[in-house]
């Protein structure tokens, strides 16, 4: 019983500093101390350099066949997951006859689990959890770069798909990780503080700029039927459809967790930026986001907490 009441009193800790770390995020973006462009950089700066180090810091592991197993587990259930998302977003929007089914299917097929799910996995599972976080989204990088940019673009460039896949940062980091989790061999010790120290602001930053976006939201636009409706298909409806087989093939608590958690992140940021690129009703893609995102804050620590 005392080991439940630490997990619970963790859990609350951890949801309150998320909190607070939001909170402040919007407050900043609210007082006008960080613009468009400040939010962007931040943005960038977690994508391009924070996270892949939080990443290659979450490999840095003692290998065995039970983390090869759990790895294994995790990227079948993200394939299927995608597969089924993909179907899932053509039988929903495929005969929407408007602009906005682009962004409503890009958007059941790729959430912000890249961005906002790694920080969430490791707060809860800790380094491991983010690690299988990591093994997740590999299979929803790739269907981003070509199912996902197809629905805007209506054309697949193989070579550029496979470019934005092999050269994203964090897929970089990945490989980098195993290779060093698979050899066991070891950083040099300023070289793993290093990583390890830009790493732990993964958290903070991301937590900040959810916070950002969240504060550009305008009720009067944004309580919109195919905006909800969507918001509770990616919320509640796609982990319920990940966490109940999963649960019941009885996989290990840690992969059952984090694919829940992460199958129910929301629309992320890409589906606005895409939709700016092609001329797709941006203001509705936007609104997308930026509502899923103010409801995640409050599904995301439920989700938690069922787990």
């Amino acid at each position: 019983m005392h080991g439940d009441g630490d997990d619970m009193d963790n859990m609350i800790s951890l949801e309150m500093t998320m909190f607070f770390l939001i909170l402040t995020g919007f407050a900043v973006r609210r007082l006008g101390l960080v613009g468009d462009r400040g939010k962007e950089g931040i943005t960038d700066l977690v994508v391009n350099l924070i996270l892949p180090c939080n990443i290659i810091k979450s490999f840095l592991i003692e290998f065995n066949t039970k983390i090869l197993h759990s790895f294994l587990s995790i990227l079948l259930i993200s394939m299927f997951l995608q597969f089924g998302c993909i179907l899932l977003a053509k039988l929903l929007y495929g005969k929407m006859q408007t602009d906005r089914s682009k962004s409503l299917q890009f958007g059941i097929i790729c959430s912000n689990a890249g961005f906002l799910g790694n920080p969430v996995a490791e707060g809860v599972y800790g380094q491991m959890g983010l690690a299988l976080a990591s093994i997740y989204l590999i299979p929803q990088r790739i269907v981003m770069w070509s199912e996902g940019l197809a629905i805007f673009s209506k054309e697949i460039d193989k070579k550029q798909i496979l470019k934005k896949v092999l050269l994203h940062p964090c897929i970089i980091a990945c490989e980098i990780g195993l290779l060093l989790m698979l050899t066991q061999c070891p950083l040099p010790t300023a070289v793993k503080t290093f990583v390890g120290n830009l790493g732990d602001c993964n958290t903070i930053l991301s937590m900040l700029v959810i916070g950002m976006i969240v504060s550009d939201i305008r009720l009067k636009e944004i309580l919109d039927r195919d905006i909800i409706i969507y918001t509770v298909i990616r919320l509640l409806i796609i982990p319920a459809l990940v966490y109940l087989p999963c649960t019941w093939l009885g996989l290990p608590e840690k992969v059952v967790g984090v694919s829940t958690l992460l199958a129910g992140m929301p629309a992320g940021a890409t589906t606005s930026m895409l939709a700016l690129k092609y001329h797709s009703d941006e203001k509705f893609a936007t609104n997308l986001v930026i509502f899923s995102t103010a409801v995640s804050v409050l599904t995301i620590p439920l989700w938690a907490r069922i787990l």
